[in-house]
This record gives C-alpha cells, structure tokens and sequence, in this order.
C-alpha cells in the first residue's frame, strides 16, 4: 500500500446536514482516505451515515482529551473541525495535537480567535481599510441610539449557520432582540443590513500554511427553496446556512474575497459570506475562518478545496488542480433509517 492510499483523518463534529457530513462527502470524492468521525451527540447523523468508515462519541466534559484519544488509537493523521464549536476548541489545542503528530486542518488559531469574535473581526477589518457594513457591538440598548436602520442583529460569537439572527426596522425592534439576547448570556452585535438584490455570495478563498492564496471559489446563492432562506420579509432576507446556487468565475467577488483573506493573514480556509451594495461594492457580513457547509458543492465543480489542502498539510502532491466549473449546484436533504441499539462507535 502506498503511504498516500487509504490517510486516516477524524472528522470533529458531524450532525447531519451540517459542515461534518459535507466534509466526508468530498473525502470520499477525492478517494484515498479512510474517513472516521466524533461527535458529542450519540444521535447524530454522521454516526448512521456509510461515508464513515468508524465513528465515535466524544466526552464533552472532555472534549480535547477525547478527540486525541481517538484520534491517537485509530493512527489519524489530520483532524478536520465538523462546525464552529470544535474549530474553537480545537484551535485551542493546536500545540498538543501537533504534539501528537496530528494536523489540524483549519486556519490558524490566531485568525479563528479573531474572526471568532464578530465585533472585533469587523473592527480589524475596517482597521485594514476593508468595505463593511457598519457594525457595533451592543452592551446595552442605548448603544443601539443613532444606529442606522434597518439592521441585522445578532451575537458576537457562534452565529454560524444564521443561528439568533434578526432583522430589525426600527430601534425599538432592535432594542427586542438585544434584550433576548443579553438575557440568554449571548453578546450581540447590530449590523447595518444590506439587500440581497444586487446577489448574496459565499467565497472561499484557500491558502496554504505560507500564507499563498492556493485557489478562490464564488457561488452566488438563490433563494427559490426554503432551505436557504431562514426568514423572509417584504423588504428583507435572511439566508440560512444551506447555501445553493450558481458558481462560475465572478471575477470582482473573488478578488474582494481574496483582499480579505490576504489582509487577515490566513493560513488555510476562509469562507466570506457577503452582498453586493447600490455602489457595486463586495461587503461581508459574516466571515468564518474553517470550510464552508457548501465544500461538497464546490468539489462538485471541481474545487476539492478539503483534499488539496489535507495534501498540503501532509506534504503530498496535489492529485488535481482547484479548477470552477461553472454551473447550477443545488442540495437537499438526506434521510436514513438506523437502528439506534446500533448507534455510535460500533463501526
């Protein structure tokens, strides 16, 4: 067997229909990788999904000692975060897996530390001399005084997915969703909003440990299914974390996307999620600093941003270049029947 023929790698974090299961999608397009997966949850879908050669449930009260203890027993030789949550944790950890011999593949901790906190991430960003919408971070409801509306509120941290995120008219609307927020122990930030009619993209932008810029991919995202819509208005949209729509070069998206990424100093994979404003501008509104849940639909156009980087990270040649074919790419979701006395880590 080749050293570069069946490469363990642990998936941290696989719910279904979310960033885990997405991953193990495209592994198991490029081939040559033996595909395990964890997750706190004993239900979650990836512990019933055939892409996973094994599974496991982590010890939440442990987390980091628990993955590497996995990760250690079944030789892996990468971890991928499966969502928000692990890729913080992780990141933490990053001496003790490296330690171990393990690589972690996502950015580096210092730009998941920065992107992980959304009001300091866009104040470093306009530092750089980057477009944003205006965005403040809320301790209290008068801060919302003399913002401009309407806007987007949401929390600071951990709103991957459009997770308590809220259009607001007016400040006394705003002033709700603060206050629901700040009562569930979550910081919220208020966010000019941006209509989505001149096009809402997610860009990924890969770079690789030096910091080059590797490959970039752009899909312009349609809102015709529920899916990718978390709430709807007259005069306003919410996308969800589903997205789905066209990838093709968008040259002026990509290069914007790239600024960004470049200014932040990334070192791996950047996902921007942004629209573009009445003057023509690429504004981001959400950055976060690991693969996108759209990484398989991207692998599909021929951009397999999750083993070209793996291959990196391991000091194997690339199998294939990140190319765009241009195109629709659309999902849904999967369902399985499982028999639940057969649950986790018995694959």
């Amino acid at each position: 067997m080749k050293p570069e023929e069946n490469i363990p790698v642990l998936i941290a974090g696989i719910a279904g229909a979310s960033l885990g299961t997405e991953i193990a999608k495209s592994l198991r397009a490029a081939g040559g990788y033996r595909v395990i997966g964890c997750d706190i949850n004993p239900m979650a879908y990836g512990h019933f999904d055939s892409r996973f050669d094994a599974t496991f449930v982590a010890d939440p009260d442990s987390y980091i000692e628990s993955v590497l203890a996995i990760a250690i027993a079944r030789d892996v030789r990468a971890i991928i975060p499966g969502g928000e949550a692990p890729a913080k944790l992780l990141a933490g950890a990053t001496d003790r897996f490296h330690a171990a011999g393990i690589a972690l593949a996502q950015n580096d901790p210092e730009v998941v530390r920065i992107a992980g906190d959304k009001g300091a991430c866009f104040a470093r960003l306009a530092e750089l001399g980057i477009a944003i919408p205006v965005t403040r971070a809320i301790a209290l409801v008068a801060d919302l005084q003399d913002f401009p509306m309407p806007c987007v509120v949401k929390p600071s941290k951990d709103s991957g997915g459009s997770s308590f995120v809220f259009f607001a008219r007016s400040v006394d609307e705003a002033a709700v969703y603060v206050t629901y927020l700040l009562r569930n122990g979550l910081s919220p930030i208020a966010q000019e909003y941006i209509p989505e009619e001149n096009g809402e993209y997610t860009v990924g932008v890969l770079a690789d440990r030096s910091g080059n810029t590797q490959g970039v991919i752009a899909l312009r995202r349609v809102f015709n299914a529920k899916l990718s819509v978390m709430s709807r208005g007259k005069d306003y949209l919410i996308s969800s974390g589903y997205s789905q729509g066209r990838i093709e070069a968008f040259p002026e998206i990509c290069s914007a996307a790239r600024q960004i990424a470049e200014a932040m100093g990334s070192r791996g994979p950047l996902n921007v999620q942004g629209r573009v404003d009445g003057q023509g501008r690429f504004i981001p509104f959400e950055i976060n600093p690991r693969f996108s849940a759209s990484t398989h639909l991207r692998t599909l156009a021929g951009f397999n941003e999750l083993d070209h980087f793996l291959r990196h990270l391991l000091g194997l040649a690339p199998k294939a270049g990140l190319a765009v074919k241009a195109g629709w790419y659309l999902r849904s979701l999967d369902e399985v029947s499982a028999d639940v006395g057969a649950g986790a880590g018995l694959r």
